[in-house]
């Protein structure tokens, strides 16, 4: 707080106002607080991304708003490929109100259990560590909203719960601030 404004605060005023300050930035701070993948790599099955994002995958999904609200409805259909340790899934959506849009995601596996990647409207470079049957997969994806496109933060959590189905789970954010959830299982033909 600057000098000009506690001089027109209270002592006790002031002090509250830098404490509740204090316990906020803390709040945050701890809010970014992620699990680290490490401690699914026991979990089985073991997630192979080469295997599972291999053929027709069909995912059912919905978007909630950060009060929980069903916004949208999906399906998406997947074809996905490997050549080598690069992957493409194109993905096609279906939404609820009639919306269809299209991503088509290569992804390159950079390590053991490590993995980049990119797609048209996905800002800079995803980056994914996988361990045991969970996958976490962090990016920054341009949406447009009312004209304007948004840069969103996405931190996906992935858990492969079968050789056919995993379910996913995405908060987006922006600005630190959770915007709301994706939800989806993924069935492999």
């Amino acid at each position: 707080m600057n000098a000009t404004v506690s001089r027109f605060l209270p002592a006790r005023l002031a002090y509250g106002l830098r404490a509740l300050l204090a316990a906020v930035m803390a709040a945050m701070l701890a809010g970014c607080a992620a699990v680290d993948p490490q401690v699914y790599s026991a979990e089985k099955p073991m997630l192979d991304l080469k295997t599972y994002f291999n053929g027709t995958l069909v995912g059912h999904g919905m978007f909630q708003s950060r009060s929980g609200k069903v916004e949208r409805r999906f399906v998406v259909t997947i074809d996905a490929k490997w050549e080598g340790d690069v992957g493409t899934l194109d993905e096609r959506f279906e939404w609820s109100d009639g919306e269809k849009q299209r991503r088509v995601w290569k992804i390159t596996r950079t390590g053991e259990g490590t993995y980049t990647g990119t797609a048209d409207d996905v800002v800079g470079t995803a980056q994914g560590r996988a361990a045991g049957n969970a996958l976490y997969w962090t990016y920054t994806l341009a949406l447009p909203v009312s004209g304007r496109t948004w840069h969103v933060r996405f931190d996906d959590w992935m858990y492969l719960i079968d050789d056919k189905v995993m379910l996913n789970t995405a908060v987006m954010s922006k600005w630190g601030i959770r915007l709301g959830q994706v939800t989806l299982s993924f069935t492999r033909k």
